[in-house]
């Protein structure tokens, strides 16, 4: 275990960054910055668009080296990385079975495992250029758990869906941590979603603002400092309790549109 590192928290320690800094020539982009991820918790880190948010991940999944600090990680840990944006060509022949296979081809059980976890297992033989914000943020998130992770990165996950899709996807990352156990590094820029989910909040703009639960952390003065009094107002701790659940694109699923063995029906 890194030097400094608590061990009053519950959780194994995954990975602990420690006084990280970094620039690219003149310019700085991290100061310092202290992190620290362990099993069964999600911890968000927020800020906005330039605050050193994907070049803490970079650095995290060692694609970088570091200016200075350091970045530990636990000796043997397995990290699924969902990157922040795919761009798929139209024209290119690529079905989800086919993506999942690279660089090398998983066993067929285990395709079919991960993309029954993230609840779209009919999905295999569909090009994935022609798949929905919604699908498509899935299926990335398939491919990270093939490698059975012990952490998830997640670089803004919910970018491109609409609103009853990242319920929907936010939900069943919460619900992925509680049933493999696995910690969850979620990159995003705010706090609309994510409040009532997380465990801890990580505000970032080039050094690290402010920390803690999201209820402490969206009445920090540095957080009001960033996004504003009425952002804070306007982003309460979400609770989203319902009697329907939402498919990967986003429909409704309502509990009477069910069968008699379970199996969900869609409602317009």
């Amino acid at each position: 275990m890194p030097e400094g590192a608590s061990s009053a928290k519950s959780g194994e320690l995954l990975i602990a960054v420690r006084a990280l800094s970094h620039g690219f020539g003149p310019l700085s982009v991290l100061d310092r910055v202290d992190l620290e991820v362990r099993d069964g918790e999600i911890v968000t880190l927020i800020g906005p668009n330039g605050s050193g948010k994907s070049t803490l991940v970079r650095l995290l999944l060692g694609l970088m080296k570091p200016a200075g600090g350091t970045v530990w990680r636990r000796p043997g840990l397995r990290v699924g990385y969902m990157p922040q944006k795919l761009a798929v060509d139209p024209t290119l022949p690529l079905t989800v079975r086919g993506f999942l296979g690279l660089p090398r081809t998983p066993p067929a059980k285990a395709r079919a495992r991960v993309l029954e976890e993230v609840g779209v297992p009919g999905l295999a033989d569909r090009d994935l250029a022609a798949l929905s914000g919604g699908e498509l943020q899935r299926v990335l998130l398939a491919r990270a758990l093939l490698r059975e992770p012990d952490v998830l990165v997640l670089d803004e996950p919910l970018q491109g869906v609409d609103f009853a899709g990242q319920l929907a996807l936010f939900e069943l990352i919460a619900g992925l941590r509680n049933r493999l156990g696995c910690g969850v590094l979620m990159v995003s820029h705010d706090l609309h979603l994510v409040m009532a989910g997380t465990d801890r909040v990580i505000c970032l703009n080039h050094h690290v603002c402010c920390s803690g639960e999201p209820e402490s952390v969206r009445r920090h003065p540095e957080y009001l400092a960033l996004f504003g009094a009425r952002a804070a107002q306007g982003l309460a701790v979400y609770s989203h309790h319902h009697d329907h659940d939402h498919g990967p694109a986003g429909e409704v699923i309502a509990d009477d549109a069910k069968g008699p063995d379970g199996a969900a029906g869609t409602v317009p």
